[in-house]
């Protein structure tokens, strides 16, 4: 290969870095309107969860059946290797938001917040052990650091108690699940387009929340049209937006770093709150937030 041709593959790869970059922090900002979108919802949590992927599976089988009518058609599962994983990655989808939503009825919203957001710990360890990647100090600090951010952020509203313990482990074990899903959506797509996942995966996750909406005996009518648009918006916006510009970037971006960039969600869902909900908005948070952005960096500048 020449030294031309070099440049410009060089230049057309850090150009797609760049826009997968893009994409992954643009993805975090919708999905930080999620808490927002739940709170302002009629009904109640699993409920929620179940409308999120009712009404975007729709959008994302058009999406899908559109790109197969495009010149150049993708591949599409056809064996039981290839159901099986995006099995997989629907069932950790569906395992982060049930036990999510479960963690709140026994700890507080800032503790079950933080601990969920604790997914890069275990998806930079799956990655060390099992896919045998390897990490520079720089990554590792800027990850570490990072963390230390979203705890400041919601430190002011942390409750550390003996009776929150059951509460908290759910909490973290959310982390577990959405570490799960993302270290698959990574995998999958070396061989599968963004709408193929999320259309396959999101079927899965949808059927596994309704027998879990019904059996909370949560209704799943929403009461007046503006019930029904806080649902469609969280359909939309931070699932088949929010989730499948994640899933595109994670095609480009390693699954360690892109699941530290996903940090930022608790430090935008924090200002949305307050813009939106006149929730309070303190110096610490503030603090919490720009240490959150240093560690994003600092890891970004980790994984090159």
């Amino acid at each position: 290969m020449s030294d031309a041709s070099s440049l410009t593959t060089g230049a057309r790869s850090a150009a797609t870095e760049r826009a997968a970059l893009a994409a992954l922090l643009t993805g975090a900002l919708a999905i930080a309107f999620a808490p927002i979108f739940v709170r302002l919802s009629e009904l109640g949590p699993s409920a929620t969860a179940f409308w999120r992927l009712g009404f975007a599976i729709p959008a994302l089988w058009l999406w899908m059946a559109l790109e197969a009518k495009g010149t150049n058609r993708p591949r599409r599962p056809s064996s039981l290797s290839d159901y099986a994983r995006l099995t997989a990655a629907g069932l950790f989808f569906a395992g982060d938001l049930a036990i999510w939503h479960w963690s709140i009825r026994y700890t507080s919203v800032a503790n079950s917040t933080l601990l969920a957001n604790f997914a890069p710990i275990f998806v930079t360890l799956v990655s060390w052990l099992v896919f045998k990647e390897r990490f520079s100090r720089t990554f590792l600090t800027g990850l570490a650091l990072a963390l230390c951010g979203a705890v400041v952020l919601m430190g002011q509203s942390l409750k550390l108690s003996p009776e929150h313990l059951f509460g908290d482990a759910l909490g973290l074990l959310t982390a577990v699940f959405y570490g799960g899903y993302i270290l698959a959506v990574g995998r999958l797509r070396a061989e599968f387009s963004t709408a193929t996942i999320m259309t396959w995966s999101g079927i899965v996750t949808g059927l596994a929340l309704l027998p879990i909406a019904l059996l909370s005996g949560e209704s799943l009518i929403a009461g007046s049209a503006g019930g029904w648009a806080v649902l469609l918006g969280l359909a939309l916006v931070s699932h088949a937006g929010g989730q499948s510009l994640i899933a595109y970037a994670l095609a480009h971006l390693p699954a360690a770093f892109s699941s530290v960039s996903l940090l930022l969600q608790p430090a935008a869902a924090a200002i949305l709150a307050w813009a939106l909900l006149a929730e309070p908005l303190g110096a610490l948070q503030a603090v919490g937030g720009a240490v959150v952005l240093a560690g994003i960096l600092m890891a970004r500048r980790g994984s090159r």
